[in-house]
């Protein structure tokens, strides 16, 4: 996400030239409202989250503080996935009850050598997935450009597909790849019973399922099945160790062991057979270690947040507002409001300049003509916001607001009105 993707377009009777100059500039802008809201997370007192990656590199090389408790540290450095390395992948492959697991630098390139392998077996390059989904919105359509694959979109809409949709998609595919959560949409969920019945439904079209599992690690408790019985229901899972683990970054594809060893081929071949990956993989063992046990604790105080935060902004006298999903299903969710972005983006870093709390502290988005929507995450350090908080909170956010929009449009009301 960005600050304020989607703004910069040119207004009609602009001329080129103005355009050009005006573009660099709007950048310029968006930039120092970038590194202010980078600087007021790093000064806030209180924060919903302090993700790894806005960390100082002291505070994360701090992550490894204990990692002798992880692993052997007197054992030789791994290379080429041996040692660490290996004992990573056999603590993903026990916690997701697959046979086997690979270690892969990126998650990009872990789903496309799991996918091409099973194009490989099922003798057809279709993959069936979300309009939505990682592949399609991020990741510069790699499924076709680099691995010769022919993504198909099984629906659009912002919600998880549904049986009856893959049921009835009008043409064979090989792989039915299913997002768990699906972030684009709000980082939702199925229920487990139309979980289980999408799966059922791409196994009557003789098409094996992948999950993108990204995020997998906190939907147990939306679930409420453990995380082999979750993995169970799919041919391979690809997971994440950063996302809400923290790690360094990284990736593991589980599945079956003979699937796993024909991923490791191709992950040679793409390129991921990297030299020495001790300090991302010990990160990950210790994301493992710290933080999985505590996601379902961030999931519940989730709901916790989001449902104050909806009556903070209904106080507030927000005309329309909404949090998707209205109870999390994972411990991130969104925030949609009748504003401008930038006014957005402003008044959630000038609250953290001025209060040293900072409510939002993810980038917003203009998600249509008079929409900014962005999200949010619980972690550790959100924990302990009561919901009184957090509607106070809100209630000073919404005010910056209001002054924010009234500036830019010139008047005392702006885009949100009491």
């Amino acid at each position: 996400m960005s600050d304020t993707a989607g703004q910069g377009g040119r207004r009609d009777g602009r001329r080129d030239g103005e355009a050009d100059r005006r573009e660099p500039e709007e950048e310029e802008r968006r930039e120092r409202l970038r590194e202010r809201r980078r600087a007021a997370h790093r000064a806030a007192r209180r924060v919903l989250a302090r993700p790894g990656f806005l960390s100082t590199l002291r505070e994360r090389l701090a992550l490894l503080d204990g990692a002798a408790g992880l692993y052997d540290l007197d054992e030789a450095a791994d290379q080429y996935g041996d040692g660490v390395v290996e004992v990573l992948e056999a603590k993903a492959a026990a916690l997701l009850g697959t046979e086997d697991a690979a270690f892969f630098p990126t998650g990009t390139m872990a789903q496309q050598v799991a996918l091409r392998c099973w194009a490989g077996r099922t003798g057809s390059p279709v993959v069936a997935l979300h309009a939505l989904s990682h592949p399609e919105v991020h990741e510069r359509h790699a499924l076709s450009q680099v691995s010769g694959l022919r993504p198909v979109r099984v629906t659009s809409a912002p919600r998880p597909p549904t049986a009856e949709e893959v049921r009835a998609y009008e043409e064979p595919f090989g792989t039915l790849m299913l997002e768990l959560p699906l972030r684009d949409a709000g980082f939702v969920l199925p229920s487990w019973e139309e979980l289980t019945e999408v799966v059922e439904a791409a196994r009557e079209r003789d098409a094996v399922v992948h999950f993108d599992g990204a995020r997998l690690w906190e939907t147990t408790v939306h679930f409420g099945r453990p995380l082999e019985e979750i993995a169970g229901l799919a041919d391979s899972v690809y997971v994440s160790f950063y996302k809400s683990l923290d790690g360094f970054g990284g990736a593991a594809l589980a599945g079956p062991r003979s699937l796993v060893e024909e991923a490791k081929v191709w992950r040679h071949r793409y390129g991921g057979m990297v030299f020495q990956q001790f300090p991302t993989a010990l990160s990950a063992l210790a994301g493992l270690e710290r933080e999985l046990p505590r996601l379902p604790e961030y999931v519940a105080h989730a709901r916790v947040v989001a449902a104050a935060l909806r009556e903070g902004l209904a106080a507030a006298g927000v005309p329309w507002a909404r949090v998707r999903p209205e109870v999390p299903h994972t411990h991130e969710f969104r925030v949609w409001l009748p504003c401008d972005a930038d006014a957005a983006a402003r008044a959630a870093v000038r609250q953290g300049e001025e209060t040293g709390t900072l409510l939002f502290a993810r980038p917003w988005d203009a998600a249509g003509p008079g929409l900014a929507m962005t999200e949010i995450g619980v972690g550790a350090e959100g924990l302990d916001w009561t919901a009184a908080e957090v509607a106070a909170a809100t209630a000073g956010f919404v005010s910056r607001l209001r002054e924010e929009a009234g500036e830019a449009a010139g008047g005392p009301e702006g885009g949100v009105r009491r």
